[in-house]
Parts: structure tokens; sequence; C-alpha cells
């Protein structure tokens, strides 16, 4: 807690983390529990990816509200929407970030740039084939990460 509290300058945020680093402790599998040499490396560990995943958050959520600001106001949305949004951006992101960079890239060049598989496969410096199989790596991670 106080590690967390000294990285967040925040007792409110460091609390929260303490619990999901706990939360996470007491869902893994038994047997991982029973082996466990240095608890305190672990929840330090597991306390480290969970900051680098509330970051993340931070930076997705201020890329959006950057963006929202751009936005004429005919075109606000209502603050469910925006909700609706965040939640699906964090989704893409947890998603996306456990691809490889260059299955990522492909994925994020013809979803978001509208490219090719032609187009991605020159710029990526790969064959047409490589892009395919990334996009089906891809597509397989969303799949499972929806069920």
């Amino acid at each position: 807690m106080r590690w967390l509290r000294a990285k967040l300058q925040c007792a409110d945020h460091a609390a929260d983390l303490a619990q999901d680093t706990f939360v996470r402790l007491l869902t893994a599998p038994p047997e991982g529990r029973q082996t466990m040499r240095e608890p305190r490396a672990y929840l330090t560990t597991v306390a480290q990816r969970l900051l680098i995943d509330h970051y993340r958050r931070l930076s997705l959520e201020q890329a959006w509200l950057e963006t929202l600001a751009q936005q004429p106001d005919l075109l606000m949305q209502s603050p469910e929407e925006r909700l609706m949004v965040r939640e699906a951006l964090q989704r893409i992101d947890a998603m996306l970030d456990g691809l490889p960079p260059l299955v990522r890239n492909a994925f994020l060049l013809a979803h978001v740039d509208g490219l090719s598989y032609g187009e991605i496969a020159r710029r990526l410096a790969v064959s047409e084939r490589s892009i395919k199989r990334y996009m089906v790596q891809a597509f397989e991670r969303c799949i499972l990460l929806i069920l």
C-alpha cells in the first residue's frame, strides 16, 4: 500500500489498486499460491502490472477527452454514450496490448487507416500472406476476449 501510495500520490487510488492486487492473488489458481516462494515479490509484480494498466487507461481516457473537446457542440455525446465508448476503447486497448507489434500494427493499419492488405504488407515490409496471418491472429484474440 505504501509503495502504491508513493507511485500514485493518491491514497484512494492506492487503496483501490492494493485491493485489486489481493483480488488477483485470491483468484489465482490454488496450485500457484501453494508454490509461491516470494509472496512480497509476487504482490509487487502484480501491483506493478495493475499500475501500468491504470496509467494506460488514464492515457486512453485523456486522448478520448481531447478528441471530445475538438468536436462541435452538435456532435457532443451524452454521458452514457461517452461511457460506452470509453469502455469499448479500454477493451480494444486490452486486446491490442496482448498482440505482437507487427500484428498490432497490421490490425491498426487495416481498421484505423483503412489500408488494403497489399498496402500494409508494403508498409511493414512483409508478405501479403504474413498480413493475412497477422489479421487472423488479431481476430482470434478479439474473439477470445469477447467470449
